[in-house]
């Protein structure tokens, strides 16, 4: 494998220039159709690799430095929108029982913010959750 490609271990897909907007699209479905699964600790955190080749397949989002947790900010148009994509994220978070941190600042500038704190890092759950929140937003 050169530099300009990575494998996507989750899906054994190979993204290069050629075929990286498919791929995206590929992994974007493939984790909105997945489950959260519970974490309890006892699992590695995902690498910087994988973290980065799931990232792929988001919208958005970016890898914190540390690359411990992923994050999206929106500008809502008016406080009550942002109140109401936050009970939009809260309800989705829910049904995965995969909950982010959503930080409301400016009254209408919201930052959601994943990370699985079991493991003190990314699990597969943080990235299944955020392709389910793009929708929410992307409105």
């Amino acid at each position: 494998m050169n530099t300009s490609e990575s494998e996507v271990h989750n899906l054994g897909i190979v993204v290069n220039s050629e075929n990286a907007d498919r791929t995206t699209e590929i992994l974007r479905t493939n984790l909105r159709t997945k489950k959260c699964l519970p974490c309890e600790g006892g699992v590695e955190p995902l690498t910087a690799e994988q973290a980065s080749n799931l990232l792929s397949g988001l919208s958005g989002w970016s890898l914190s430095g540390d690359g411990k947790s992923i994050a999206r900010s929106v500008n809502c148009k008016h406080f009550p929108a942002a109140v109401e994509l936050v009970n939009r994220i809260a309800e989705l978070a829910e049904q995965e029982q995969h909950h982010p941190d959503l930080h409301l600042t400016g009254y209408r500038h919201l930052e959601v913010v994943l990370t699985t704190h079991a493991i003190g890092g990314l699990s597969e759950n943080d990235f299944i959750v955020a392709a389910k929140i793009d929708p929410l937003i992307d409105v």
